[in-house]
């Protein structure tokens, strides 16, 4: 392949859709650097691993030799991103923003080179556009464009509220790619509305149009809702290390394929490879190991990755938890499930009072952990191994 055939196919590995393809591909072929960017509201202290799918392919463009913009939506996350909510978001405060954006530099630069990173503040544009710049922005479409939103036209249709302001983000996020004159913008495919106001704001500007990339959003441990800490399904890049290593350890042998696509950086090759390990007979948990100790190893050190490693031998393997064994889905409350309905859900114990008694008895264990607690309540969707005894196993997956 040539040059930019190999650079191409990098950067649309993982995509779920490029618009237009025609057009990256031009831009490519005349082998300048193009500006891409990406925005993150800084809505919460810390970064989870589905953030990074985002900030990968930043490293890809980085990689490839463009300028990449990491863009700090302080202006933005004082309105609110509407994207998928059924409810109006309740807007930050400046103070909470500002105190926030200091983790997300701080994290990012665990990914992204500092030194060809240039991050930006979406306040140093719209605190300078004014009320008359901001009409002017909001004349420029219509209600009914912004009804067309998914999340919008369900809210309207629901009789659900939609305030004033919630209009305004599309439109802002939009601007900052006339600012910034980016070439291409990533983002979410739950972001797809407002991707392309990007566009077509940089068309009404005498812009040339920016080619809009779109990743797939990552499952969390649960694997069925996307990755969020309000789920409480997350990694989170600032736990531990051995908390980070029993999460990636807890989900499931085919969603660890779709974390090694959008996280791993091993070449695809090398991916494929491991899939065909794993068809021919190894177990699926060793090739689990070699992706929790690389992201271990990202976020925090190679040293912290092998004593992640060693400290799960200790206490799993010598446990002789075997390979084989019933694999249980339960059904998660919203409130929770109590440890004893969920060992009889599991047919691990004929009854709750059994249940009681062997957790009295030290005679069950979560992932090779003995617990304690006859009112241990569980609320984290995820995998796990539970045992009763020497001889009751079962693979359980709340979700």
């Amino acid at each position: 392949m040539t040059d930019w055939q190999t650079a191409f196919a990098e950067i649309k590995r993982g995509s779920d859709e490029i618009l237009i393809e025609e057009e990256l591909i031009e831009r490519l072929k005349t082998g300048k650097p193009l500006k891409i960017k990406a925005g993150f509201d800084p809505t919460a202290p810390d970064l989870h691993l589905g953030h990074t799918v985002l900030i990968n392919k930043l490293r890809t463009f980085q990689q490839l030799g463009h300028e990449v913009i990491f863009l700090i939506g302080d202006f933005t996350g004082l309105i609110g991103d509407p994207t998928g909510k059924n409810v109006t978001r309740k807007p930050l405060t400046e103070e909470q923003v500002l105190e926030n954006a200091k983790t997300y530099q701080e994290q990012v630069f665990k990914i992204l080179d500092p030194a060809k990173t240039t991050i930006r503040f979406n306040s140093e544009w719209m605190n300078e556009i004014g009320a008359a710049g901001m009409i002017k922005l909001a004349a420029s479409q219509t209600v009914a464009r912004m009804l067309e939103r998914d999340d919008f036209k369900k809210r309207y249709a629901n009789g659900q509220p939609i305030a004033i302001h919630e209009f305004l983000y599309p439109l802002v996020q939009g601007w900052d790619s006339v600012a910034l004159e980016s070439d291409v913008e990533l983002g979410g495919t739950d972001q797809r509305f407002n991707l392309l106001m990007g566009r077509e704001l940089q068309k009404s500007q005498g812009q040339k149009q920016q080619t809009v990339l779109m990743m797939p959003l990552l499952e969390g441990l649960d694997g069925v809702q996307k990755m969020s800490k309000s789920l409480n399904n997350y990694i989170g890049i600032t736990d531990s290390p051995s908390e980070m290593f029993g999460k990636i350890m807890s989900i499931s042998d085919d969603l660890m394929w779709r974390y090694y696509d959008l996280l791993s950086f091993k070449p695809i090759e090398a991916i494929a490879e491991l899939k065909e390990k794993v068809a021919q007979g190894t177990n699926p948990r060793d090739i689990k190991i070699e992706l929790a100790q690389e992201l271990i190893a990202r976020f925090h050190s190679q040293a912290d990755a092998e004593a992640a490693l060693q400290d799960f031998i200790q206490r799993f393997q010598k446990n002789a938890i075997p390979d084989d064994m019933p694999e249980i889905n339960v059904e998660l409350p919203e409130e929770g499930i109590a440890i004893g309905n969920l060992l009889k859900s599991a047919e691990l114990v004929a009854s709750t009072s059994d249940a009681m008694r062997m957790i009295k008895q030290g005679a069950v264990k979560i992932d090779g952990e003995k617990i304690t607690d006859t009112r241990l309540l569980l609320t984290q969707a995820g995998q796990a191994v539970y045992q009763v005894g020497k001889r009751k196993f079962a693979r359980v997956t709340l979700s």
